[in-house]
């Protein structure tokens, strides 16, 4: 294994122009939100910019940020629409 795999790293979630959520793991989430309005993110996102950082959570490597990307991509919209809310406003810099 390598050292990145012990690197700490995210879950986030960005919305969509059209209102949609798209969640993905990255080491810097600020910084993935801001390629993917280069369009340089996910193929979903980019038929959707901009989009929005609205929610990170740190996790402790990469593997950790995974499996917690997949539990979330698998949760309804009213499940995440309260994680979101759970949110500071000041942990989640506009994007």
């Amino acid at each position: 294994m390598t050292t990145e795999n012990f690197r700490p790293a995210y879950v986030y979630i960005v919305e969509c122009a059209d209102g949609t959520f798209y969640t993905g793991w990255a080491y810097n989430p600020e910084d993935r939100a801001k390629r993917h309005n280069a369009g340089q993110g996910a193929k979903y996102t980019r038929s959707r910019l901009p989009v929005q950082l609205v929610y990170q959570e740190a996790l402790p490597d990469q593997t950790a940020a995974r499996k917690r990307e997949y539990a979330l991509k698998q949760l309804p919209r009213t499940a995440k629409l309260a994680l979101i809310k759970t949110m500071p406003e000041t942990a989640v810099p506009p994007a």
